[in-house]
């Protein structure tokens, strides 16, 4: 723990009003808890009154602003309900048609006097009634919510007039109709009320709504302005909708953009509620872990309380924001994860606190060491604290790994044992969660996040994660070794199948990454090494073999000449040269053992890996396929929403060209040529790649593994499966591993950087091509350029992704460089590389331009070879930040929109870009998996 921060009452003997039978220790009758009210009203006060001059605030101060994760929430839930409404208006036409339709013969019998004073009462009432919570907030010396509601509403009558004016002017027909209502005396009703979307922000921004007298005034209000509009057909039921959403996600989202106010307890507010639950609190210290754990921050804030008389207290204050944080996570792994995420999502404070009681109660019950619980209280409206009996100790992440004996791993054995014997599972085994305290006894602690009546899958990932927590500290061995004394060979064997990252917490799984990359650096570190002495051991070799040939062709010459014979000159070279590459071929192979050998005695198992391989000499027929937890992995679920967005608008485009007719009218010999071209770019692709390899590779096979990438895009996104498979094949090829990728990372980093040249380039030619007596490019340029420009800015000036950038870079440069550096010497082969490089760029563009030529009649306009680049080659960066196998419906909306912004007709556009995908994509699946077949059989992939 680090040093404490206090909150001190000088003077604890006065106790609050109705407290005249405990001590300050707690009532022998067992725990306390208060539920009566939120420490509010004359308790409250007087308690505060009492010690307001008597604790001093020297805690870590809070924030006067704190952003709510609930308040991202809900914004979120608003735009997505937004986005809900207009597509239901633009593709549910009869049923808001219908909507209308019975709304209206439903009003038509009803009365004109009772709509003219509800229409009265309203109007009037939508203004005076957050008037009125203005005042009573000012009354009350709450101006910042005022503040919060007066920007809330300012920015959503801005939305108000920007949605207005789009939908007006830009939406189509069929939104224009569900949103607005025809006028008598000519034109459209507003689709967003302009004075009802800003109150209902104001009134959402202000806390109104958390208020139950108000809330019924907000409702009221509410309902009979719907009304009163309705009936007088002055708005349409999706218009009152879409009022209400925009003014709720606008308040929310003012709200996570400039934060609320912090209501947080305080020292204060806690010395107050434990002299509520009948303690005397003298002193009530704030402590915090040493370690900063990524799932450790909704356990609430901890305090160490001294008493007038008794042992001290451990105090835990648990509030709304604190509760809320990580939400998105737990979120993200309950929509991920197939039945092992914690069955709770937003809880109450009142039911976050009866979990974490019946939890302590329960390990206790079970025979486990864990803090006993004495007292639980709220905090206000926003806050709960826990009491819990002082444990002097220290958690196993603060001790030294000498201090973690054997006896203490069996002990915290035996508390999982305890736990698990009532089915009680924990969900958080970490490090800070064992607690030891001066007796060298185990505590379990942090039950909050578990459950009772657990799952045998639960409770075996409770083994797992123990196993692993214990495995970084004490090692593999004695962690299991622990394990099988208390647990016995079967239920440590059963948890093989879960020993898997994905069910561990986030910190473990966060230092199992970290070790494996200290891992990797020092396997690279031993593999420079060996290439260093080999390569000094080569050139001693090649010195002492320089002397020895010298002094061999002096004494053969002299030997030559007294017996009056000498072979020819050719002769003698052909036999030095073929000695000279049997020798190149055994030292490179000398070389490549000695990497070898050094990569595999610095090769070191994986913590994970060495458990299996503990249980399994105990228990060798025990199963240890992992079982599959992830019920959607996160690149299926992008593909998914990307394939959905890429269908609708494809869709969208087919379904607008008339396709019996331009196929009837498609020009085959343009098909082609259209065929040739991608055909040619796998030999451009090879040679693209053979340009940055120093080492001899068949080039024939280069262009079969090329074709098979072509089938391995199809199953992995395409910046990623050409560069696996290609780093792949230079292996299986003689290329030493690093080699092999830093030769790959090369051509990549080439091709990027002629990529970005040629799209400049290409740019630049097409906003000058239409006017030709200038070379001045156009706006579109200029804006792409300073867009460009304000980026880097951006990230030079934020050090956090400056520091990311420079990261990446760095690890980039740092095997590519040199392999650089040694094809610079070989102007042959760099000349292979930069020739591939254009050759690919010019084959693809080409092979657009035939698919675009194969479907242009008689009227369609021609692009140029500038135009058709530019948007191949946006096209093709889009696709390839794409995480869907072969940037499918990232390339093809691209190419359609970028072709039709040129100029091209959308009937036109789109079956070219369709054949053209044809032809790159999806014909060369079966050339590509006959090839991949084929390599992998022969053992050169």
């Amino acid at each position: 723990m680090q040093p404490p921060k206090a909150a001190d009452a000088s003077d604890a003997g006065e106790r609050p009003q109705g407290d005249s039978e405990s001590s300050g220790a707690p009532r022998a009758d067992g725990p306390t808890t208060s539920t009566t009210g939120h420490l509010a009203g004359s308790t409250l006060a007087s308690a505060e009154a009492a010690l307001t001059d008597r604790v001093s605030g020297d805690e870590p101060l809070l924030p006067a602003r704190v952003h709510r994760p609930s308040d991202l929430m809900r914004l979120l839930i608003g735009v997505l309900a937004i986005a809900v409404l207009f597509s239901i208006a633009a593709f549910a036409q009869g049923t808001t048609t219908g909507l209308e339709d019975d709304i209206s013969k439903g009003t038509e019998q009803a009365p004109d006097l009772l709509i003219k004073i509800a229409g009265l009462v309203s109007s009037i009432a939508v203004l005076l009634v957050p008037v009125a919570f203005a005042i009573e907030r000012l009354i009350k010396r709450d101006g910042l919510r005022i503040a919060d509601g007066v920007l809330a509403a300012v920015l959503a009558h801005g939305v108000t007039l920007a949605t207005d004016l789009w939908v007006s002017r830009s939406a189509p027909g069929t939104i224009q109709d569900a949103l607005t209502q025809p006028q008598t005396a000519g034109g459209l009703t507003d689709p967003v009320h302009g004075y009802l979307a800003p109150v209902i922000a104001y009134m959402t921004a202000v806390g109104m709504a958390r208020r139950p007298r108000w809330r019924v005034v907000l409702w009221v209000v509410l309902l009979l302005d719907a009304f009163a509009m309705l009936v007088g057909g002055y708005t349409t039921p999706f218009s009152i909708i879409l009022t209400v959403l925009i003014g709720w996600t606008v308040a929310y989202g003012t709200l996570y953009a400039v934060g609320s106010p912090n209501v947080r307890p305080t020292g204060q507010h806690l010395m107050a509620g434990l002299r509520h639950v009948g303690f005397r609190p003298v002193a009530a210290m704030r402590t915090e872990d040493a370690t900063d754990h990524a799932d450790q921050n909704d356990r609430g804030r901890r305090y160490l309380v001294t008493l007038e008389d008794g042992p001290p207290l451990d105090v835990t204050v648990v509030d709304r924001e604190q509760q809320a944080q990580g939400f998105f996570y737990r979120a993200w792994r309950r929509l991920t994860l197939r039945g092992i995420t914690q069955r709770r999502s937003i809880q109450s404070l009142r039911q976050a606190l009866e979990q974490e009681a019946l939890l302590a109660y329960a390990a206790i019950a079970a025979g486990a060491n864990a803090p006993k619980l004495i007292a639980t209280s709220e905090l206000g409206p926003d806050a709960v604290m826990l009491v819990y009996e002082h444990i002097g100790g220290r958690t196993l992440d603060s001790m030294e790994d000498e201090e973690i004996t054997d006896d203490l791993v069996r002990g915290t054995w035996r508390q999982v044992k305890a736990l698990q014997s009532r089915r009680i599972a924990h969900r958080r085994l970490t490090g800070d969660a064992l607690l030891v305290d001066r007796s060298g006894r185990a505590f379990v602690t942090d039950l909050r996040g578990g459950e009772i009546a657990a799952g045998d899958l639960v409770l075996r990932m409770d083994v797992a994660q123990l196993l692993t927590t214990l495995g970084l500290r004490v090692g593999a061995e004695r962690s299991v070794a622990g394990a099988l004394a208390v647990l016995g060979p079967d239920a440590v064997a059963d948890c093989l199948p879960l020993l898997q990252p994905i069910a561990l917490s986030r910190s473990t799984r966060a230092t199992l990454r970290r070790i494996a990359r200290e891992r990797s650096q020092r396997e690279r570190e031993a593999v420079v090494e060996a290439s260093q002495a080999a390569k000094q051991a080569k050139a001693q070799a090649a010195a002492e073999a320089a002397g020895e040939t010298l002094t061999d062709h002096g004494t053969d010459h002299q030997a030559e000449q007294n017996a009056g014979t000498r072979t020819g000159p050719k002769a003698d070279l052909k036999a030095d040269h073929k000695a000279e590459r049997k020798s190149l071929r055994t030292e490179k192979q000398a070389e490549k053992r000695a990497i070898d050998d050094a990569l595999e005695e610095a090769r070191e198992e994986d913590l994970l890996a060495q458990i299996r391989r503990q249980v399994l000499l105990i228990r060798p027929q025990a199963p240890v396929e992992p079982v599959r937890l992830e019920r959607i992995k996160p690149r299926t679920l992008f593909s998914f929403i990307a394939g959905a967005i890429a269908a609708y608008f494809l869709i969208s485009q087919v379904t607008q060209a008339n396709f019996g007719v331009v196929v009837e009218q498609a020009e085959w010999g343009w098909v082609a040529a259209a065929l040739g071209f991608s055909a040619l770019s796998y030999v451009a692709a090879a040679m693209s790649l053979l340009g940055f390899v120093p080492e001899r590779v068949p080039f024939r096979k280069t262009v079969q593994a090329q074709v098979a990438g072509s089938f391995v895009k199809i199953v992995a996104p395409a910046a990623i499966g050409g560069v696996a498979l290609n780093t792949r094949f230079l292996q299986r090829a003689g290329v030493r591993p690093g080699l092999a990728v830093a030769s790959v990372g090369a051509s990549q980093l080439f091709g990027l950087g002629a990529h970005i040249m040629l799209l400049a380039l290409f740019g630049y030619l097409t906003g000058t091509e239409r006017t030709p007596d200038s070379l001045t490019p156009s706006r579109t340029v200029i804006a792409g350029l300073l867009t460009v420009a304000v980026l880097v800015l951006v990230v030079t000036a934020i050090p956090f992704l400056r520091k990311f950038v420079v990261t990446r870079v760095r690890s980039l440069f740092a095997g590519v460089v040199p392999r650089m550096l040694d094809v610079v010497q070989r102007p042959q082969k760099l000349l292979t590389g930069i020739s591939g490089m254009l050759l690919l760029t010019g084959l693809f563009v080409l092979c657009l331009d035939a698919s675009i030529r194969a479907f242009s009649g008689p009227g369609v306009p021609q692009l140029s070879y500038a135009s058709i680049a530019v948007v191949f080659l946006a096209g093709n960066a889009i696709g390839s930040a794409a995480p869907t196998p072969g940037g499918m419906g990232a390339v093809e909306g691209a190419l359609t929109l970028g072709l039709i912004a040129v100029g091209l007709p959308a009937e036109v556009a789109a079956p070219a870009v369709l054949l053209y995908r044809v032809m790159t994509l999806w014909l060369p699946v079966l050339p590509g998996w006959i090839c991949f077949n084929q390599l992998t059989r022969k053992g050169e992939l």
